[in-house]
């Protein structure tokens, strides 16, 4: 029988600014290991510490504009765009504009914070 998620576990996670993390599937809201789905809303100028996770996430971008910073440089990802980012590289995710972004995240193995392996 399908497993129907009438809500998600929404989370305010705060760096520089607050954004708004809802969990659809993933550890928190399913108990699940494997992937995790969540819906992001963050505000402009709003900045994610570095991290080099252990999982792949694929971003799709609904609403404004993600930048990833990576070793190599910078990709500014636009609504309508996805991108994905791969285990072991160290990235950095922001909002430079002036509409900050909504985004669907999807994390293989599921998103947590011990395998983002934030900096300090």
């Amino acid at each position: 029988m399908p497993t129907l998620i009438d809500k998600p576990h929404t989370i305010e996670a705060t760096t520089n600014k607050t954004i708004l993390i809802d969990e659809y599937i993933g550890k928190l809201r399913t108990g699940h290991d494997q992937v995790s789905i969540a819906f992001l809303q963050c505000p402009p100028g709003w900045i994610e510490p570095g991290q080099t996770p252990t999982f792949e996430e694929y971003t799709l971008v609904l609403k404004g504009t993600v930048r990833i910073t990576h070793r190599d440089g910078t990709l500014d990802v636009h609504a309508g765009q996805t991108v994905i980012t791969h285990p072991g590289e160290w990235v950095q995710y922001s909002t430079p504009e002036t509409d900050g972004a909504e985004y669907v995240a999807v994390c293989i193995p599921a998103f947590s914070m011990e395998a983002a392996h934030r900096d300090p």
